[in-house]
């Protein structure tokens, strides 16, 4: 049955809101609904649940009539501990949640050096708080420690602790010798740990009372999913040695494809396995978040119009909105630069742009130092990606082509994904 369908579909769930992009055999999009979380907090798995039964809902029904497989991506290092059942025990704890900062030390004197573990956001470093810590946050009943695209795919297809190696990343898994090491197996956490598989890997045939409600084909394949920034990566058309995605989103994340494995967790680099070769990069929290505190969209369109394009500015930003970076800088109490602000609004942004530009020109050549193969040019992801004046001041510091990734929706590399299952 599943070689007559049509259509994969891919979803993603950002920071700002989630989207579904339906793609044909041909990888041609045919359908994209989108939906925001609006005021709906961003830590509720019941925020998550609903926008994924609003984005089914709003697909065409000649699109989702013959939809053969669906895959999703979530953002990094969001989990939820979850009960026998599934059910959330509490809210999730976001990708830049840095409450696991006290486990820092801990997980250095066990982990291998330079691991994305040793950060006071990764997977790892929350679940050490929720289940060992002084905080007695872990509840006695947790069965299974999810992901956000773990848990978004289990309400499809129905199985219980199933993960991908993207994901489990930041949890500790080993995408070298695809296992988990004995190191943190040892740590006592081990029944919470999700099984493993490779990130496009069929899970299981859609649960038949959401195949009824939407009227999805019973054969259905639900996918293993993967992270927001490498589905922004496979939407981006980047496949050359030395491209680089730059994800501008509520964050910026950056992701080069090399031929060598850099995990330095000074400058919270890490690398994720894609087939023989290797995406390496890191997540700042610098981004469109900070811009939107200050700005609206209206006048982020209106300001940036008014640039005059040259790098040229008296001010020395580091854009944060609280204290803590993750990446090209690993230090969670490094304090952000805004001031002075200048009186012209005009000059302020171009001061944050420049600013950030330069945090992006840092990470890439933190990546070539440590031996990562050099950016040689760079596809643009994300809201941010849309912003003519920021692209022409990245090209002139960063000193590479920058261009518009081919689709740059991360939902459409997640549909690729999945689409993988189909051909």
């Amino acid at each position: 049955m599943l070689e007559t369908m049509r259509y994969s579909l891919g979803i993603d769930f950002g920071t700002s809101g989630a989207r579904a992009i339906a793609i044909d055999a041909q990888k041609q999009p045919v359908s994209t609904v989108r939906q925001s979380y609006g005021d709906s907090p961003l830590h509720s798995p019941t925020t998550w649940q609903v926008t994924l039964m609003t984005l089914l809902g709003a697909l065409p029904l000649h699109v989702r009539t013959e939809i053969g497989a669906i895959a999703v991506n979530g953002t990094s290092a969001t989990v939820v501990l979850c009960d026998a059942k599934g059910a959330p025990m509490g809210e999730a704890l976001l990708y830049n949640d840095n409450r696991g900062k006290v486990w820092v030390e801990k997980i250095r004197q066990i982990a291998p050096a330079g691991s994305p573990v040793i950060s006071a956001t990764s997977t790892l470093a929350k679940l050490l708080w929720w289940c060992q810590g002084d905080s007695h946050a872990c509840p006695r009943d947790a069965v299974y420690l999810m992901h956000q695209a773990d848990w978004l795919g289990w309400l499809l297809h129905g199985q219980l602790g199933i993960s991908d190696y993207h994901n489990a990343l930041k949890l500790g898994y080993d995408v070298g010798t695809l296992c988990y090491p004995d190191w943190l197996v040892d740590l006592g956490i081990g029944p919470l740990l999700p099984q493993v598989v490779t990130p496009g890997q069929a899970i299981a045939s859609i649960k038949p009372a959401i195949a009824e409600r939407f009227q999805l084909p019973s054969s259905c394949q639900v996918c293993a999913g993967t992270t927001d920034s490498i589905a922004a990566f496979l939407a981006s058309g980047a496949q050359t040695l030395g491209d680089g995605v730059t994800s501008l989103g509520s964050t910026l994340v950056i992701k080069l494809l090399s031929s060598t494995r850099v995990d330095d967790s000074r400058y919270g680099i890490y690398s994720h396995r894609l087939g023989d070769l290797w995406l390496v990069g890191g997540a700042s929290n610098t981004g469109g978040a900070v811009l939107n505190h200050f700005f609206s969209q209206d006048e982020l369109v209106e300001l940036s119009q008014q640039i005059t394009g040259t790098i040229a500015s008296h001010l020395d930003y580091y854009p944060l909105l609280s204290p803590g970076e993750r990446f090209p800088i690993n230090d969670p109490h490094l304090q952000p630069r805004l001031s002075p602000r200048p009186k012209d609004d005009v000059q302020f942004l171009q001061g944050l742009l420049i600013g950030m530009s330069q945090i992006e020109a840092l990470g890439y050549q933190r990546l070539a130092e440590l031996g990562a193969t050099a950016v040689h040019q760079v596809y643009t992801a994300g809201g941010g990606a849309h912003n003519r004046t920021w692209q022409h001041l990245r090209q002139q510091i960063l000193g590479v082509p920058v261009t518009l990734a081919q689709y740059p929706e991360a939902a459409y590399g997640t549909a690729l994904l999945a689409l993988r299952h189909m051909c």
